[in-house]
């Protein structure tokens, strides 16, 4: 029998597609999960990608450096309660920072320049792969437009 050659998906030889950085091929590896940073979630690229739920939206800062996901939402009655300035109220928008093994949660009034850290939202986070999860679950939590 005959040797075949090794292509990869856009049917060129693999000797000359440059591996990645994990040193897997490139081109035959699709990007995965339902949003790679600096992609969207259909795998096109972009400065800012949208990803699963309520509206998050995920910066393009790169599986290893600091990501968040910020979020729109309205809290019930009794707001969020804030380390810096107390409680706020009204619509609000929250950010989900990740970086350097920790998970911090902010708010700041929709559209103003000031971000306030939540009282009780910092954790330690293993891996940013949980941030989307960790996200979620706050928006969850404090996202009470009906009270």
């Amino acid at each position: 029998m005959g040797e075949q050659a090794v292509t990869g998906a856009d049917g060129s030889p693999a000797a000359e597609r440059a591996p990645d950085e994990a040193g897997t091929d490139a081109a035959a590896s699709p990007p995965r999960g339902p949003a790679t940073a600096g992609m969207t979630a259909d795998g096109a690229a972009a400065g800012e990608v949208e990803v699963p739920g309520a509206g998050m939206t995920a910066d393009a800062g790169g599986a290893t450096g600091p990501q968040s996901r910020t979020t729109d939402i309205v809290p019930g009655p009794g707001g969020v309660m804030t380390d810096e300035v107390g409680v706020v109220t009204g619509e609000l928008t929250l950010r989900t920072d990740f970086a350097d093994g920790q998970v911090t949660l902010h708010v700041q009034y929709k559209d103003a320049d000031e971000w306030y850290v939540v009282t009780g939202g910092k954790a330690a986070l293993d891996d940013a792969a949980g941030l989307d999860a960790v996200h979620s679950i706050a928006v969850g939590l404090l996202n009470r437009p009906e009270g």
